[in-house]
């Protein structure tokens, strides 16, 4: 794992930045000057929404450091207090990993990050003049020709998440007999190199995608209409339009929820408290993620930059976690 600190050269904005906070609470924390490590996962929401937490808990007075994990792997680390919290996680594309990790009690749930998301297989709104019968699942055998590829012949290609993300593609293809392939991409941005590509050439492409995402302001998509979810879909084989299999329908509506490490709550209370009360929205990640994306913004300094404007968004969580020590 790789371990980034920003406490360095930013150790005077964060002294400044606690200067308005009450003496008492300055006296109070950090509770520990060990530091709070934060999960990076490989997606530019998820680092917007990790960072600008951690630099609202800098600007308390904490040492942050950000450390780059593996969405599954991630959370043994948290278990293990190796990694002490994350600020988005998709809670609906882990299978038992998660249910697992929270049932064990190491692995705390801290509520809904604030996100309102949607996921699943879209393709470029062009498509549907090349293959008609979308967006109704039943129409991609009819259309499988198109989106074959020297790869994935004699099916047809969906582009996938990477494999490390956990993904029900290929379940999906085989409950609902599909002549598909899932294909995992390597990162997101091969995903979004996959359908800048295929915009440009106005191309036949189904790709698993989700929003919020700055892309969709740029490549205007539609979503498969697969059969509507239902958990008796998973276990009952005679639920749904394939009596012998599972797995023969959409996904659950995606969410998106906040971790931490069950010691974090005794080691840093204020802290604890304050992921607690944080939220990030769509309407706040989506400029943001393009800024840094497309128009080639710093990270930090867009993190900090945000921090600065909208001190009276998150004022009073640093005054509500405070008070609850």
């Amino acid at each position: 794992m790789n371990i980034k600190s920003r406490q360095g050269t930013r150790a005077l904005i964060a002294a400044v930045a606690t200067i308005g906070l009450p003496v008492a609470a300055l006296a109070e924390v950090p509770e520990s000057s060990d530091p709070i490590k934060m999960a990076i996962n490989d997606w530019t929401g998820q680092h917007l929404s990790t960072m600008i937490a951690g630099e609202i808990l800098e600007r308390m007075g904490y040492n942050v450091e950000y450390a780059v994990a593996g969405v599954q792997p991630q959370f043994i680390a948290i278990s293990e207090g190796e990694i002490h919290a994350n600020m988005e996680v998709w809670s609906n594309n882990l299978g038992e990993v998660l249910p697992q990790a929270l049932e064990d009690g190491r692995v705390i749930d801290l509520g809904e990050s604030g996100l309102k998301p949607a996921e699943g297989w879209s393709y470029p709104t062009y498509v549907a003049e090349m293959c008609p019968g979308l967006p109704d699942w039943e129409a991609l055998n009819e259309c499988a020709d198109l989106f074959m590829t020297p790869e994935t012949l004699p099916k047809g290609r969906i582009v996938d998440v990477p494999a490390d993300w956990g993904t029900r593609s290929p379940k999906i293809i085989e409950a609902l007999g599909l002549d598909y392939e899932a294909v995992p991409a390597g990162s997101e941005g091969a995903l979004i190199a996959e359908m800048k590509a295929a915009q440009q050439g106005r191309q036949p492409l189904l790709i698993w995608f989700w929003t919020p995402h700055w892309i969709h302001g740029e490549i205007p998509v539609d979503w498969v209409q697969l059969p509507a979810y239902d958990p008796a879909c998973l276990e009952d084989p005679s639920w749904g339009v394939n009596p012998d299999a599972t797995w023969d329908c959409g996904i659950e509506a995606p969410g998106t929820i906040k971790i931490a490490w069950s010691g974090m709550a005794d080691k840093w209370p204020a802290a604890y408290r304050l992921l607690e009360l944080y939220q990030i929205t769509n309407d706040v990640q989506i400029p943001l993620m393009k800024a840094v994306d497309v128009d080639g913004a710093d990270l930090d300094e867009t993190v900090s930059q945000w921090v600065d404007d909208n001190e009276d968004v998150w004022r009073p969580w640093v005054d509500e976690a405070m008070a609850a020590q």
